[in-house]
């Protein structure tokens, strides 16, 4: 009869789906097959951006220079650290997309009136991976070399991604890829002021980000009512709270890790590290409309080759009539002296807000007795990193987060750059009105059909060894559902 047949297909073609599900299943990783999207909180990005783009900025055609913003720090020969990583990771998808803070400007080509012709900012590098492909987006600020016209975009699409068949999915609790190949998409070659042409390689990027594992459901009560009110401390008397960032100066920290010094710098008595900068917290002291008087706990020393040995301490801060200067106990080669000041720097604006005082990044100036203190490196007057300073003046007041590099057991490995970007001419070259988008080179991880009962051992095969032919490198990494490699 008709209807049996009809029946035993629809049976088997019911146990072919549930079989199916178990198939795709038992291939997740453990303990991603019902993952839901969890929260990428903290992490680094270093990535050059194009090192021959670099070397023209500096070189003698251009004479320029950059600078680092919003706590961007500097790694290994050519690379820019940026930090703070958030956003979601979608464990069984491989869905993934990370926003990190900092940024670079590049300026060159000083012009007459004091600008300059080449002025390019690129800020807040965001990560999105979905599924095979990937793409960099950034927000630029850049200068039109004919007209000058200065434009300002947030999140251009500014470079594709290779991901070289690694596998995003997994359960762990950070994500680390390294060293994926970059090209220049159309969007990003017109932001980059025509300087290259889509398609052009730039530098890899490498990041790590850690996740936060997955919010359990607890039942919800109402809060009861506070009936405290913040505690709020006189103009004049002691503050509740401060920290003060300091990077000293970023060419003397490339200096004591390089080639000449290989040496090293030590944090001790809590002071912190936000990768471009050196936190001294816990600040104590007295605020009274505008002016401080504070001191900060931790001390940092730096250690190498050729008698290199200078330790900077009790940081103190003091400012008065809107400017600010940075004191710290000195032992050093040439100077051991107490309540040295270091620099001054503008602190106009330190004036409190919902109980909060600070000054974000102001430019600092060496002294002549900071000069000393770094044994003649610097004259009198010379630049050196940015002081950032606030101080809680309630006890319900919120400091400034600090960088937050991720808690990755390694380092990310420094960007190194590709065969084409490394050999690219020092000076740029112009475009060709190439507006093509260069097409992703992503090989998948897996086919796009899965055999449900044949296939899925040899699509387990096929996935591992497109994997390992990758030329990136990523993990999920996770201590609770063990480690996954890309392709497993």
């Amino acid at each position: 009869m008709p209807t049996r047949p009809r029946a035993l297909v629809t049976s088997l073609r019911t146990a072919l789906a549930v079989l199916a599900a178990a198939v795709l299943t038992a291939l997740l990783p453990v303990g991603t097959a019902h993952a839901a999207s969890r929260t990428v909180q903290g992490g680094r990005l270093d990535w050059g951006i194009k090192s021959s783009f670099q070397s023209y900025v500096t070189g003698p055609v251009a004479q320029g220079s950059y600078s680092l913003t919003g706590g961007a720090a500097t790694v290994g020969g050519s690379g820019f650290r940026f930090h703070s990583a958030t956003g979601a990771y979608d464990g069984a998808t491989g869905a993934f997309r990370a926003t990190f803070s900092g940024g670079v400007r590049f300026v060159g080509h000083k012009e007459a009136s004091g600008g300059y012709q080449l002025d390019l900012t690129l800020s807040r590098p965001t990560v999105s991976i979905s599924g095979s492909t990937g793409a960099l987006y950034l927000d630029v600020v850049s200068k039109a070399r004919d007209t000058g016209r200065v434009t300002t975009s947030a999140q251009v699409p500014f470079a594709t991604l290779s991901l070289g068949g690694i596998d995003m999915r997994g359960g762990g609790d950070a994500v680390v890829l390294n060293n994926l190949p970059a090209t220049l998409t159309a969007q990003g070659a017109r932001s980059f002021a025509g300087y290259y042409t889509a398609g052009t390689a730039l530098d890899p990027v490498s990041l790590s980000a850690d996740v936060r594992p997955a919010p359990k459901k607890t039942p919800t009560t109402e809060p009861a009512p506070s009936k405290s009110t913040p505690k709020t401390r006189d103009s004049g008397h002691a503050i509740e709270d401060g920290a003060v960032d300091w990077g000293v100066r970023r060419t003397f920290r490339e200096y004591v890790t390089g080639d000449i010094a290989r040496g090293k710098w030590t944090l001790t008595d809590g002071a912190q590290d936000g990768g471009a900068l050196f936190r001294f917290p816990s600040g104590r002291g007295t605020y009274d409309k505008g002016a401080l008087d504070a001191s900060f706990e931790g001390a940092v020393r730096f250690t190498g080759a050729h008698g290199l040995d200078l330790e900077l301490s009790a940081v103190r801060v003091a400012v008065v009539k809107g400017r600010g200067t940075l004191y710290a106990d000195v032992a050093g080669e040439r100077l051991t002296a107490s309540k040295v000041p270091l620099v001054t720097f503008a602190a106009e604006e330190f004036t409190a807000h919902d109980g909060l005082a600070e000054v974000t990044e102001a430019p600092a100036e060496l002294t002549a007795r900071g000069a000393k203190a770094f044994g003649g490196m610097y004259p009198e007057g010379t630049a050196m990193d940015p002081v950032s300073l606030a101080v809680a003046l309630t006890d319900d007041a919120t400091l400034p987060a600090l960088p937050d590099l991720g808690s990755a057991s390694t380092d990310t490995a420094p960007p190194t750059p590709t065969t084409a970007a490394s050999s690219a001419p020092a000076e740029p070259v112009a475009a060709t009105g190439d507006d093509s988008t260069p097409v992703l080179p992503v090989a998948l991880a897996a086919g796009g059909v899965l055999a449900v009962a044949l296939g899925a051992g040899a699509l387990h095969r096929r996935r591992a060894r497109a994997a390992s032919t990758g030329s990136g490198s990523g993990t999920v990494t996770g201590s609770g559902s063990g480690s996954g490699s890309a392709g497993e």
